[in-house]
């Protein structure tokens, strides 16, 4: 893809080069049917992506410069041989926030991700604001649209689809989906504490557009299950952030949009994470009953992934009740249900769930019971299974690992593990795994003398300083 030799002026969009390499490569297939060429190329690879139809037209259009990783890894097993720029996509570096325009000075982290840069450098962001407030001046839904800027970036369509999203209601859930998106992204690099306050507004934003009463048919619904998963995103950035009870008022408000909107997807996403915070919060009891209210729920929907995942919030809470016999039977069903594989019905948001998640949250199963040699072993799986992107991930099971080697008798290994985990936190801010390695540091204090130990310490009494 060559750029044109006229560049424009800072304030004047530049339309999206279609990328017509792409488009070759979709032959007489059509987009759904490419789409899902895609998600089967995927799954060959261990890989997960939601792609659809719109992924793809969006590609075609010149509105994806370059796919994320995952794509990318799909991508090059589907054409081997080829490079992104044969595929038609731009050189990564040239979508980091470094491209045709200076970046615009900010003090927040840039996501690991090129599909969704976080400085406004290039055209997207003024054809968005264009197509927001062209001829609607003054209405509630338009100004809302137009504050929609969470991480300084206006959000909204598409560019391709700027077109069509001239209504502000429309617009606007296209924005609420693109927030959804740029709030995990940035939370799987970098951890919750620093994103929650700044969170608040897009999700305040979605329920004003929402309250607008300006959507209708399939906008309305659209609007109404982004405004869901953002209550849920914004809770679990206050949970991640020790929050807690931010975080249950924001997954209620996400059950309560599901239930009004009969959206059974967005009900069971919300007990499930209802059944993971009371899991944390020391109401294990609570945590089995939401985790099996998601599964009702979740049953008639085709997943086994997610059926899987629920399985596993059903065993923390009856591990955290001490019953091993029940978490057992609970940790073979999720399992069972993993084995399955992935399927076309399986949630976007669960795309941070794979082999080193099951591996993670069966670790912590067996550290509630007491089992630290067991959990040591899985969570040092769920470490070295765990994709680099998921930098907070990392983290958190490298923390597991570390107070799991400390109450198994390995000093040495748990002030190692540890002081992984403190280097990670460079990059990651999550009271959580802050809160875990705090505990390991305890733990480790009567072994002081042993070798690494007291480097450990004193690293983490630095970081608390």
């Amino acid at each position: 893809m060559t750029s044109s030799p006229y560049v424009p002026a800072a304030s004047e969009p530049q339309a999206p080069r279609p990328n017509l390499a792409f488009r070759r490569l979709r032959g007489q297939r059509s987009p759904g049917e490419f789409a899902a060429a895609v998600r089967r190329a995927a799954r060959e690879i261990g890989e997960r992506v939601s792609c659809d139809a719109r992924y793809i037209g969006r590609v075609e259009a010149g509105a994806i410069r370059c796919p994320n990783y995952a794509y990318e890894r799909v991508f090059l097993h589907m054409f081997p041989g080829r490079s992104l720029t044969d595929l038609g996509f731009a050189p990564r570096a040239s979508v980091r926030g470094r491209g045709a325009r200076p970046p615009v000075a900010t003090a927040h982290p840039r996501p690991d991700d090129p599909e969704v840069p976080e400085h406004t450098h290039h055209e997207e962001s003024d054809v968005r604001r264009r197509a927001f407030m062209t001829g609607m001046t003054g209405s509630t839904a338009t100004v809302a649209v137009a504050t929609l800027t969470p991480f300084g970036v206006p959000l909204g369509a598409a560019p391709g689809d700027a077109a069509l999203d001239r209504h502000p209601a429309r617009a606007g859930a296209g924005a609420v989906e693109e927030a959804i998106r740029r709030i995990r992204l940035l939370d799987d690099r970098h951890g919750g504490d620093g994103l929650y306050r700044r969170a608040a507004t897009p999700l305040r934003t979605a329920f004003e557009l929402l309250d607008a009463g300006t959507a209708q048919g399939d906008v309305a619904e659209r609007l109404t299950a982004g405004a869901g998963e953002l209550s849920i995103s914004v809770g679990w950035l206050a949970h991640d952030s020790g929050r807690f009870d931010d975080a249950r008022s924001h997954y209620a408000e996400a059950l309560a949009t599901s239930r009004m909107a009969g959206d059974e997807a967005l009900e069971a996403h919300a007990f499930c994470n209802t059944a993971f915070l009371a899991r944390d919060a020391g109401r294990p009891r609570e945590a089995v009953r939401a985790a099996q209210a998601a599964a009702r729920v979740a049953a008639p929907l085709g997943s086994p992934r997610l059926l899987s995942l629920l399985a596993l919030r059903e065993a923390g809470g009856w591990a955290g009740l001490g019953d091993r016999p029940a978490c057992e039977r609970s940790l073979a069903r999720a399992q069972a249900l993993f084995a399955r594989g992935g399927s076309d019905a399986d949630p976007e948001w669960m795309s941070f769930y794979g082999e080193a998640e099951l591996e993670g949250l069966e670790a912590q199963c067996w550290s509630a019971l007491g089992e630290w040699h067991r959990a040591a072993r899985h969570a040092r799986r769920a470490a070295a299974l765990q994709d680099p992107h998921f930098t907070r991930n990392i983290a958190l099971y490298t923390a597991e690992l570390a107070d799991d080697l400390a109450r198994s008798g390995r000093p040495d290994e748990a002030a190692d593990a540890g002081s992984r985990a403190l280097g990670l936190l460079r990059d990651v801010r999550s009271s959580r795994i802050e809160s875990m390695l705090a505990t390991t540091a305890r733990v480790l204090l009567p072994h002081r003398r042993a070798a690494g130990v007291a480097s450990f310490l004193e690293a983490h009494a630095t970081s608390r300083r």
